[in-house]
């Protein structure tokens, strides 16, 4: 336990001072996690948080933002991005130091730059108290939060959805008002998406379902599928998707993309698909160590 700490701790604080030099130096505020601490903001000074234009986050991830109101903008960022991938770490660390290879994955350093929400909930399919950041962003906590549930988990869900309708009554409608300014892909959707559907072959178990939830929900850029990285377990199927991440990097250094449907394509491509390979290529006797996971989520 106290191995994992110091380890967490140390990957928290290196990435979170990263992530807070690239804001401050770039003038990107706390990055993604600005919506957050705005929207925190609105409700202390008792203002609707989605008359703000393009405020697209639930008011459950205002609650999120809360103790970063009276930060500077880029070191909110950074304490928040160190400490959701110091959780990670502590979560992911119980099953194996080798599963730390994740934090290797183009998505984490995608994220990195705009302070992104992955890292927390990618970290409450490890930690159940830490389910309630899947409400902050639940296009992405959705195949968490139906995946793993587990009953403190759901008990800290409900109870944070009570406190924003207590802060902000109306906040659901207004929400989902917003929503058509989303600019989004749906990875299923685009060619060559429909290949996930072979997922189905290995309905039986959680990683196959996990990746079909994934696939049918509205994502934007190439951080959001970061959280495919509950699918990897043995250090093989971690390097392998790690290595073929990286091809969405080199590409959209090279090109900057033109559209959703582009950035939804090369998504599939170098994020999906190895996934699907990993599900497809496992034996079938494989689910055992899946069965461990789900077991020890439940401490």
């Amino acid at each position: 336990m106290r191995t994992r700490i110091t380890v967490a701790a140390l990957i928290g604080l290196v990435t979170g001072s990263y992530c807070w030099l690239w804001l401050h130096h770039a003038h990107r505020g706390a990055g993604d996690f600005n919506w957050a601490i705005w929207a925190a903001q609105d409700l202390l000074t008792r203002r609707n948080p989605y008359r703000r234009p393009m405020q697209l986050y639930p008011l459950t991830a205002a609650i999120f933002g809360f103790p970063f109101v009276w930060m500077p903008p880029a070191v909110a960022g950074g304490i928040f991005y160190g400490l959701s991938s110091a959780l990670l770490a502590f979560g992911i660390s119980r099953h194996g130091y080798h599963r730390l290879l994740i934090f290797f994955a183009y998505p984490y350093w995608a994220g990195l730059l705009e302070a992104q929400w992955t890292p927390l909930i990618l970290a409450a399919a490890f930690l159940p108290l830490m389910l309630p950041a899947a409400l902050a962003k639940p296009q992405l906590g959705l195949p968490i939060l139906l995946t793993t549930p587990k009953r403190r988990g759901l008990i800290a869900c409900l109870l944070v959805t009570l406190f924003a309708f207590l802060l902000f009554p109306a906040w659901l409608s207004s929400w989902l008002g917003n929503l058509r300014d989303y600019a989004r892909f749906v990875p299923l959707a685009i060619l060559p998406g429909p290949l996930l559907a072979l997922a189905l072959l290995r309905y039986r178990q959680r990683d196959a379902r996990f990746l079909l939830l994934a696939a049918i929900m509205p994502q934007r850029w190439f951080y959001d599928p970061f959280i495919l990285w509950f699918i990897p377990k043995s250090r093989r199927e971690i390097i392998w998707t790690v290595f073929f991440s990286w091809g969405a990097g080199i590409w959209r250094w090279y090109r900057f993309p033109h559209s959703f449907t582009e950035v939804g394509r090369w998504t599939v491509v170098f994020l999906y698909l190895p996934m699907l390979a990993v599900i497809l290529l496992r034996d079938r006797g494989r689910p055992t160590e899946e069965s461990q996971l789900e077991n020890a989520t439940s401490l």
